[in-house]
């Protein structure tokens, strides 16, 4: 199998400010996998929250690249991934689950069959997906809101942790306004102490939000799951909820658990990590980092699976190298094109 990789600059159409930080661009790292002719393609991005500049994603997708000489085709490398086998000795997991879409892509190729298909799906799976507004005024954030559902989104995300408290009650309570028959969805990122989680959830609560995600400081999960027990509003653990591990921990203690695929290690963790929470009362959210429609694609054809679907990544780029998931209208879409089903919004062959 021949390898090799190319490293893009991804623009946020704006920043996007959350509790900790504000992003106006990120890295990408493609990694294509070639064998007999056809290619498979993933992609990771880089994060300064999981340690990941551009030079150690390279660094890294390279030794994979050697590493991935010992198995005789993609599909056995493949097998080696879906049993838990390891690419490459202390592999992070975005650096794993990008190799592993590229050779989902390569498999599926072969196969002339779509990822989901490999996945013991039938039915394209199309979800609904959260559209992301970040921290800011909340004459903006009105407008955003409006502007989302006239476009047809049906769930909005709120990022929340600004420094006043206040600040985040008015703008969930414009956008509800703005946005009367939205669901919407919290993100502090883990910024408040238990205490303001406490006083600040039941008003969050009387604004008609569906779920938080992670408020407190990752760390303590035992304070989580103490903290959604008596939570007026489902609690789901993010930054929390990273490993099976995890998960198996977390699982009846929280309402739901966010999966991200460059978090966890893959398409086939994520499934193992339903798996372990399934029937505890802990639901699956399939979440994202910003990335393009490749990288965004392997958690859309697992989309169907989980009861939250916050896959608006690509859609907060200025523009997506790729297409193929769609997302525009509030609904992202698995194809039935074989592979991933993504391709080149430059229109250059890349099949």
């Amino acid at each position: 199998m021949k390898v090799t990789q190319r490293t893009v600059r991804l623009d946020l159409a704006e920043p996007l400010r959350i509790s900790r930080s504000t992003m106006a661009a990120r890295d990408a790292v493609w990694l294509t996998i070639e064998h007999a002719g056809v290619r498979g393609h993933g992609e990771a991005v880089t994060s300064v929250y999981y340690g990941l500049d551009v030079g150690t994603l390279e660094r890294l997708l390279a030794a994979v690249a050697t590493d991935l000489r010992r198995f005789r085709d993609p599909e056995s490398a493949l097998d080696a991934l879906r049993s838990g086998e390891p690419v490459g000795e202390g592999t992070p997991p975005a650096v794993t689950a990008a190799v592993e879409a590229a050779l989902l892509d390569l498999v599926g190729k072969r196969a002339g069959s779509p990822v989901h298909r490999l996945l013991g799906a039938t039915a394209a799976p199309v979800a609904a997906t959260a559209r992301t507004i970040g921290i800011t005024s909340p004459v903006r954030a009105a407008a955003e809101a409006r502007c989302l559902t006239a476009s047809g989104f049906e769930v909005i995300k709120v990022k929340a942790g600004a420094r006043d408290p206040e600040d985040d009650v008015e703008r969930v309570r414009v956008i509800r306004d703005a946005a009367p028959r939205a669901r919407l969805l919290l993100d502090p990122n883990g910024a408040w102490t238990t205490a303001q989680a406490e006083a600040l959830l039941p008003r969050f609560a009387d604004l008609g939000v569906e779920a938080v995600e992670q408020p407190l400081a990752p760390g303590d999960p035992e304070a989580l799951g103490a903290l959604a027990a008596r939570s007026p509003l489902p609690v789901i653990a993010d930054e929390d909820a990273v490993s099976l591990e995890d998960a198996r921990r977390l699982a009846g203690r929280v309402h739901g658990v966010n999966v991200k695929l460059a978090k966890c290690g893959g398409v086939h963790a994520a499934l193992r990590i339903a798996e372990a929470i399934e029937g505890s009362g802990t639901a699956l959210m399939l979440g994202c980092l910003t990335a393009s429609s490749l990288g965004l694609a392997p958690a859309v054809h697992l989309a169907d699976r989980a009861r939250w679907a916050d896959l608006d990544g690509h859609l907060l780029l200025a523009r997506d190298p790729w297409t193929g998931i769609g997302g525009t209208d509030g609904f992202v879409r698995a194809s039935y094109l074989p592979g991933l089903g993504v391709r080149r919004n430059t229109g250059e062959e890349t099949a």
